[in-house]
């Protein structure tokens, strides 16, 4: 009789376990299928790593050799202490390193809280119900900027070491004070898709929090990722639309930076078809006065998690979206030479214009000045109306420079307020012997190096030596130490 009552008790246990798995499995959300992802973002390909170590190197040697002293004797890095109104658009950091140059592509995410930005980044990688995922939560959840990059093995390392290490590209990040560098966190992750790119997690704009409740500069902290930026994802949510002075403001920071922007409307399974359309034409009445273009940006409407989207909804539609834009994820991957080269090479050009500004200011102040004129009150008044004395028309006129790529005046009413003129050199003084003229070599980067370093990695053809009558280069200095 015991064992009788002994045999009824094991089989009651283990009924009762099995209807806690099953009740257990049935609450687990069930996940879908990746194989997508992996296909589009090809992490499944066993192809050989792309040999570009010959090109950074080359492409190293052109920045040092023909850029950096022309920038550093011009103090171009002064004026881009005001590039939102002079220079708008990605830009390089002051005094590069080699990291800032040869570092992979970075992926940004922007937009408010708790609208799916780390979980996004976890479904991206894989990492959701593993040691490495970030928190998530419904709450304002990431506080830090968070910086997802390849490693060995997982690893954490804190804002001031990233800031102290040289070999990335993180160091400018210590003028920005100790308060934010402890906001900044990195993260080390063995993971295919991250050996070909970064990702930067931000902390989610909160409206009714003050600048300085933050401790640091937040807006100037998201500018200098911004500048960086390959790729500028800005999620929002259906119950997140509304845009308030953060917001507006970060919006302006993107001006310029147009077409890397990927505007995202998360978590779309969640409202049926009716209330979709309403939440998306609310999107766009909100972000309408913030964009200045003249196209209507692209919103993807989809829910960037692992698990299953809600029955009754646009399972297709929400796949197709996602799938557009992990294309545009890999398209940024694949051209990632190509984008660094021509993004070296814009750098230049602007280096080059400010160059020729600042030679055309000594000159006019050289040709104004008398004995007996007082040289603060002759520069004051070229500085202060720089159209009097056809500053800018020259420029136009003697080096076929677009209009439009010219920098703000009053950018630098600020940059001789702190570089006094006297402390530069004519650029025809820019030569010597051997190193030959800073703006001869700066153009020969712009009209041959640059590009046939394009062409050598298989982007159309490689182009022939190109004149000045074509690229507009101006007149080249006189190099009074060579022999004719």
């Amino acid at each position: 009789m015991k064992g009788l009552n002994l045999l009824c008790c094991c089989l009651a246990s283990l009924l009762l376990l099995g209807t806690a798995e099953e009740v257990e499995d049935a609450s687990e959300p069930t996940k879908r299928d990746r194989s997508h992802l992996e296909n589009t973002l090809k992490l499944n390909e066993e192809k050989p790593a792309d040999d570009v170590s010959g090109v950074l190197q080359r492409l190293r040697k052109i920045y040092h050799s023909s850029i950096k002293p022309l920038e550093q004797s011009y103090r171009y890095n002064e004026l881009r202490q005001h590039e939102i109104t002079a220079y708008p658009g990605r830009t390089l950091g002051s005094s590069a390193t080699d990291g800032e140059i040869t570092s992979k592509p970075m992926v940004l995410f922007l937009g408010p809280w708790s609208v799916g930005k780390s979980s996004m980044i976890n479904y991206l990688l894989g990492l959701d119900d593993t040691p490495y995922q970030l928190y998530t939560g419904a709450e304002p959840t990431t506080s830090e900027f968070t910086v997802i990059m390849h490693g060995p093995k997982l690893k954490t390392i804190e804002g001031i070491v990233m800031a102290a290490d040289s070999s990335r590209s993180f160091s400018p990040l210590e003028k920005f004070g100790q308060n934010f560098l402890e906001k900044l966190i990195g993260i080390e992750v063995p993971h295919k898709l991250l050996e070909r790119v970064t990702f930067v997690d931000t902390p989610g704009i909160i409206e009714n929090r003050k600048q300085q409740e933050r401790g640091y500069p937040f807006n100037d902290v998201c500018q200098w990722f911004i500048d960086r930026a390959d790729l500028i994802f800005v999620v929002f949510d259906p119950t997140k639309l509304d845009v308030g002075l953060e917001l507006e403001m970060l919006f302006r920071q993107l001006k310029g930076r147009e077409s890397q922007i990927r505007i995202i409307l998360n978590k779309a399974d969640s409202l049926a078809t009716q209330e979709l359309m309403r939440v998306y034409g609310a999107l766009f009445w909100s972000l309408a006065p913030l964009i200045n273009v003249t196209e209507p940006p692209r919103v993807y409407v989809s829910s960037f998690w692992p698990h299953e989207y809600h029955p009754d909804t646009h399972k297709e539609l929400f796949l197709k979206e996602e799938i557009s834009l992990l294309e545009d994820l890999n398209q940024v991957i694949e051209n990632r030479m190509e984008n660094k080269i021509a993004f070296i090479r814009q750098h230049a050009i602007r280096v080059r214009i400010h160059a020729l500004l600042v030679d055309r200011y000594l000159q006019t102040y050289k040709d104004k000045m008398t004995f007996f004129s007082d040289g603060e009150l002759v520069f004051r008044d070229i500085v202060e109306d720089p159209d009097k004395f056809f500053i800018f028309k020259s420029i136009l006129a003697k080096t076929n420079v677009s209009k439009f790529d010219l920098p703000n005046r009053e950018a630098y009413k600020d940059f001789f307020g702190i570089n006094p003129i006297t402390s530069f050199k004519l650029l025809s003084q820019q030569c010597s012997y051997m190193g030959g003229c800073f703006l001869e070599k700066i153009e020969k980067a712009i009209t041959r190096e640059l590009p046939d370093l394009l062409g050598s990695i298989g982007l159309g053809k490689k182009p022939n030596v190109l004149s000045c009558d074509v690229t507009g280069c101006g007149e080249t200095p006189k190099n009074r130490y060579r022999k004719p």
